[in-house]
């Protein structure tokens, strides 16, 4: 197991920002606002040639209760448990206060091993103020700027001490070893945290009734009956309009977008006492477009009156009005009661199969031939198009390149109907179908 650093501080002291430059992207939200950060991020991290994992907490704060803060603090407390080493970081330009005091005992209490890092020392006022961090008992602390990437090579040499050898927990190269990277999205409040936390087996993101709890893109690895799967949870995503103006919000939803491009596979989330409503066809659209393998899960199904035959029609209504997506795997659930959780593992993998499925070229041309004959394309100013082969250039979505003639004038309604065909005839649900349209060329044309 590589390396768990979990890193703590108070509030607005570049815990995000330190997060983001070892884990190599911009995974937490960063902003000027104390206490963005509410649930603890995990990513994997290199620096040099050590391989470790990372996890990124709230704010530490004295609060008590059932409070959004305590629970905030609750869950940095788990991090620290779950840590092999706690890097605590404190304000180079602040010097030691009060808080970092508290939560230098705290982080003593915990009998974890601690690596001080004094950030945001780009001047020199800061740098006079980092030498105040021995007084908090931890030893040299280690002076870095999180945001210009400096100190680095001294952090590196700080956790190599807690490795036998770092060198042996290098990254694997090897593909075929890294989890499924699996994403929850939805509309504000349709219970992606608590769906989250029900597939995990632990309160591992915060969730409450108020809508926006969740700000940052939740990573977890989760793993079940052999699989293992980079969990996501992410913010509710409103309008773009709705959100103009508000700072945090639009950037939680850049951190959701960015989770669905990142993600292989995609769990729409959909409240199913108001199913399909316009911001969910959006959603669900958006992931077709980022071409990513999909799974409908209808959440508080509990909460349906007239259930039965309910599925019947929310499966109607989705191919109604998601044409784009006939016969994605769709099921209901109650992440609070827990119904209907155990058949996500295997919505998910049937998408999976999908979005990895090829197709041989002998195949696809049996295949169109038939398609062909029970429904030939519409003939354009007299002349039909004629569609003469298939291939299938690639997967992950799976994308099928047409051979023929006046490809351009084929109407939308006949490539939708090879898409139903192929969904078919080649168990395609649950993954976008594209097509490149290629038009051979014609001999007897001059060429100038």
């Amino acid at each position: 197991m590589p390396l768990t650093v979990a890193i703590v501080g108070r509030p607005n002291v570049g815990k995000s920002t330190l997060f983001n430059r070892l884990a190599g992207r911009k995974i937490a939200i960063v902003h000027d606002t104390p206490g963005v950060t509410r649930d603890r991020i995990e990513a994997e991290a290199q620096l040099g040639p050590l391989a470790f994992r990372i996890i990124d907490t709230a704010g530490f704060e004295d609060a008590r209760g059932e409070t959004l803060p305590a629970r905030m603090v609750a869950q940095t407390r788990m991090a620290i448990q779950e840590a092999d080493v706690c890097l605590l970081v404190i304000d180079g330009r602040q010097g030691v206060t009060a808080g970092d005091e508290i939560i230098a005992g705290e982080l003593r209490k915990s009998g974890k091993p601690v690596v001080l890092a004094a950030n945001k020392i780009e001047g020199r006022a800061a740098a006079a103020n980092v030498a105040e961090g021995y007084s908090l008992g931890f030893g040299e602390p280690v002076a870095l700027s999180a945001e210009h990437g400096l100190g680095l090579s001294d952090l590196l040499d700080a956790l190599a001490g807690f490795v036998e050898d770092p060198e042996a927990e290098a990254i694997p190269e090897d593909d075929t070893a890294r989890p499924l990277k699996l994403a929850i999205v939805g509309r504000p409040n349709v219970g992606k945290s608590s769906l989250f936390n029900a597939l995990m087996g632990e309160e591992r993101a915060l969730t409450s009734p108020e809508a926006g709890t969740t700000r940052d893109a939740v990573i977890a690895k989760w793993e079940i009956e052999g699989r293992s799967f980079l969990l996501h949870d992410t913010a509710g995503l409103r309008k773009r309009a709705r959100a103009a103006g508000h700072t945090l919000e639009e950037l939680s939803i850049e951190s959701t977008q960015e989770a669905i491009r990142f993600a292989e596979c995609v769990i729409v989330l959909i409240d199913a006492t108001a199913p399909f409503e316009k911001q969910d066809l959006v959603i669900a659209d958006m992931v077709a477009r980022e071409g990513r393998a999909i799974v409908f899960a209808l959440n508080k199904f509990d909460l349906v009156e007239n259930r039965a035959g309910a599925i019947s029609r929310f499966r109607e209504q989705r191919d109604e009005l998601l044409p784009q997506l006939t016969g994605a795997p769709l099921i209901a659930t109650s992440a609070r009661t827990g119904e209907g959780v155990e058949r996500v593992l295997e919505s998910v993998l049937a998408a999976e199969r999908a979005w990895n499925t090829r197709v041989g070229t002998g195949e696809l041309n049996r295949f169109l031939e038939q398609a062909l004959s029970q429904h030939p394309p519409p003939a354009i100013h007299g002349r039909r198009v004629r569609l003469r082969y298939m291939t299938q250039p690639k997967a992950r979505p799976p994308t099928f390149a047409i051979f023929g003639n006046q490809l351009k004038a084929l109407p939308d309604s006949y490539l939708r109907y090879l898409q139903n065909s192929l969904r078919d005839a080649f168990k395609l649900q649950g993954t976008p179908i594209r097509f490149s349209l290629r038009t051979s060329q014609n001999p007897y044309a001059k060429k100038t």
